[in-house]
């Protein structure tokens, strides 16, 4: 008697991802377009993780929902917000999973394998430790066994399942307050975690819905929930994020126990509702129930560096940062929804926080790298970096630093230690999401050129006034002090003859945006009269080119705001003192994100100079960083030009523009985005090399642009004195905006 056996297949790559979340995805991305091949492992049948149509989370990360300022992701996150921003305004599940698979299909060196699951795996010694040889998975629904092998791999999993099978070292649970020193740490270890969350979408028919509620599900009415967590008629999908359970248990072992429970409360609420008659629900029914709880905490793995706290906090400035975070330090209790304590506690830290390479691979399995919510953190550092979009730049820097290290036979860390310059070169090259990152490559051929505009505006000017912000309330606004700030001009009200009082205070950090020391006050006689402007003596001079944080106050007074923001400028208004039951450590600073900025006029500025688009930083930081040309009303084309005193030869031209990374964008429904394309983004322009005989030759000539970066390969190098990019027009803005314009050295 013979037994059938199951197809067996073999796939050999340079690098194997398991798990196809966001961080997998980015992680595969990343490592393909550095040339590596790239076998990206997915045990679900779509791509997302909780992101996608089965879990549908809402894509949160250093941007906050606002509570940051000029965070946004770039890199390939950034990519897949503003694709999604132009094809899923409206936030509809199922196309963000196909802006998610087209981003992966596009790319030629990465073979997909989704409904993979990978259960078993082979190791090896080797003289940095555990190594893993491959890692074998069985494909559902076409029965087939597949083993991969690569000299290195991703676990990419959030459970942390391949490093687990590999025996890397992990911890699960609280650490203590004494092991870290970490103030929201407990004072005794546990192996609590966050909680697994199901969801739920609703939808009004028109017509009288019923609901007959199943029997296992929750009578809410027996516990706290309808006291202690927003029930509302217009909520559904993540606006539930605190339908949360299973912190007190195992969350993986007891995954279907939890899924169960979670099912029963979601009818319940959804019963509450409907039958209640405390909800006006009569013609509501119930649209979509998850089956797959979506989980927040497992495994988190050891690295050579375990990021805390102190780390997220403090803004520590690693030499090996390849990736940052903004979210706050956001705790959940154990209990979850049943718990009598609000769902969530927050402690933000002035700006964005950095993410080490050491912290992406594990200290003893040579060949492993992380990515996403099991790098190497605390439990307390990982409520920060446990978001999507964040986990979504750690798997960019992860794919990205194992191609590289493959490339040129290096461990981890050995590529984290002694050659991390290799990493650096390639996140700025790719326009990677990492702060404070200069760019020096020199491979870009524009870091000798000299740089010369049509046009440069040389002036901050808001004057398109709309509503007024009463200053009895103060309210303050960053503008950029390159290489100074002198006289500002501010357009008010005044009901009878006030005092305006004006302070600059530095902020602590070129990626921070709140106060942090007082330089200089005045104050200013006001008369009485509407739309009137008045000149505030100031005079900053900073040793570099920093943020101001300009604060300013009166009673009987109304500054006259604007939606019209030049880049680099953000507002904020003073906040009431936080209630007593705040569940977060407070910011007395809150972003006026859809209230705009005061109208203002400051002369003389050096923050838009065209010098900016070559080396530096590729987004905001201490500055706007980027060229911004005159009104395009003044300069209908125009022109920034690169030219070298002696011939060189070109391979590549990339631009990068500016897509405003102070605009929220999400992938589903927590709020709308006015704009389908950014209006800050180039639409149309063209890059022209002119030859050493004078000759000129299109080298790009590119029309409906949406994209902040884009890279132009020549079929053969081009010898030229001078490449210029000529903008003809923009999706919106005023103004032609460019972040960096480089050439590439032909190879």
């Amino acid at each position: 008697m013979t037994t059938a056996r199951l197809d067996q297949q073999d796939v050999h790559t340079d690098l194997t991802v398991v798990g196809g979340g966001l961080a997998g995805v980015c992680a595969a991305i990343a490592a393909a377009r550095q040339g590596a091949t790239v076998a990206l492992v997915q045990n679900r049948p779509v791509l997302g993780g909780n992101s996608s149509s089965e879990v549908r989370v809402w894509v949160c990360g250093a941007l906050a929902h606002g509570q940051q300022s000029l965070a946004r992701e770039t890199g390939i996150m950034g990519e897949l917000f503003v694709e999604n921003q132009f094809r899923n305004p409206q936030g509809n599940p199922y196309y963000w999973d196909l802006v998610v698979l087209e981003a992966v299909r596009a790319e030629p060196n990465i073979a997909l394998y989704l409904n993979t699951d990978v259960r078993d795996l082979t190791t090896q010694e080797s003289p940095s430790g555990i190594s893993i040889s491959s890692v074998t998975g069985f494909q559902m629904g076409s029965e087939k066994v597949i083993t991969f092998t690569s000299p290195s791999f991703i676990d990419a999993t959030g459970d942390g399942l391949i490093g687990y099978l590999a025996g890397a070292e992990h911890r699960t649970g609280r650490e203590s307050r004494a092991e870290t020193g970490e103030a929201w740490a407990p004072e005794v270890p546990d192996g609590n975690t966050l909680g697994s969350t199901i969801l739920f979408y609703s939808r009004d028919t028109g017509r009288p819905e019923k609901f007959v509620p199943p029997s296992f599900s929750k009578d809410i009415s027996t516990t706290a929930i309808p006291s202690t967590r927003p029930i509302r008629v217009d909520a559904y999908g993540c606006a539930y994020w605190w339908i949360e359970w299973g912190g007190e248990l195992d969350i993986v072992a007891d995954n279907e126990r939890i899924r169960d429970e979670l099912q029963a409360v979601c009818y319940g609420i959804w019963d509450h509702i409907k039958n209640s008659g405390e909800f006006d629900a009569d013609t509501l029914t119930l649209e979509w129930i998850g089956a797959v709880p979506g989980k927040r905490e497992y495994r988190r793995f050891v690295g050579d560096h375990v990021l805390t706290q102190h780390d997220i906090l403090g803004q520590e400035e690693f030499e090996d940062r390849v990736a940052f975070g903004g979210w706050s330090i956001d705790l959940h209790p154990a209990g979850g929804v049943y718990a009598s304590e609000p769902g969530s506690r927050h402690w933000y830290s002035d700006g964005v926080y950095h993410v080490p390479l050491r912290s992406l691979y594990s200290r003893n399995v040579g060949n492993m790298w992380m990515a996403g919510r099991d790098i190497s953190a605390t439990h307390v550092a990982f409520g920060s970096t446990r978001v999507m979009a964040t986990c979504a730049v750690i798997g960019e820097a992860a794919g990205l630093a194992a191609a590289i290290a493959v490339e040129e036979r290096l461990s981890p860390r050995e590529l984290a230690t002694e050659r991390f310059d290799l990493v650096r070169k390639a996140l700025v090259r790719s326009d990677a999401s990492v702060m404070g990152l200069e760019h020096t490559d020199e491979a870009d051929l524009a870091l000798t050129a000299g740089v010369t505009a049509s046009s440069t505006l040389t002036s901050i000017v808001v004057d398109a006034p709309g509503s007024t912000h009463d200053l009895a309330t103060p309210l303050a606004v960053v503008l950029p002090a390159d290489p100074a700030l002198g006289d500002l001009e501010l357009l008010l009200d005044a009901d009878a003859a006030a005092e305006l009082v004006v302070e600059i205070h530095t902020t602590s950090r070129p990626q921070n945006y709140l106060p942090d020391e007082l330089v200089q006050q005045v104050a200013v006689p006001v008369a009485a009269g509407e739309k009137q402007w008045l000149t505030v003596p100031l005079a900053w001079q900073p040793d570099r080119a920093r943020n101001a944080f300009v604060v300013m106050r009166g009673v009987g007074l109304r500054a006259h705001l604007s939606n019209d923001v030049p880049p680099g400028v953000v507002a904020f208004r003073l906040r009431d003192d936080p209630p007593a039951d705040a569940n977060q450590e407070w910011r007395p600073w809150k972003p006026m994100r859809d209230e705009g900025v005061p109208c203002l006029r400051v002369e003389h500025t050096a923050a838009y100079r065209p010098e900016l688009v070559v080396g530096g930083y590729q987004r905001p930081y201490g500055g706007p960083q980027l060229w911004s040309s005159q009104p395009l009303t003044q300069d209908p084309e125009p022109t920034i030009e690169l030219t070298w005193p002696q011939p060189v030869m070109v391979g590549e031209v990339s631009v990068v523009l500016d897509d405003d990374v102070d605009v929220d964008l999400i992938n589903l429904h927590h709020h709308t985005t006015p704009h389908e394309v950014l209006p800050t983004l180039v639409r149309d322009y063209r890059i022209e090399a002119v030859m050493p005989d004078g000759g000129t030759s299109v080298l790009a000539d590119v029309a409906g642009n949406r994209a902040r970066h884009r890279r132009h390969l020549l079929d053969a190098p081009v010898q030229a004195s001078m490449v210029r990019l000529v903008v003809t027009a923009t999706n919106g803005a005023r103004c032609a905006h460019v972040v960096s314009l480089r050439t590439w050295r032909a190879a």
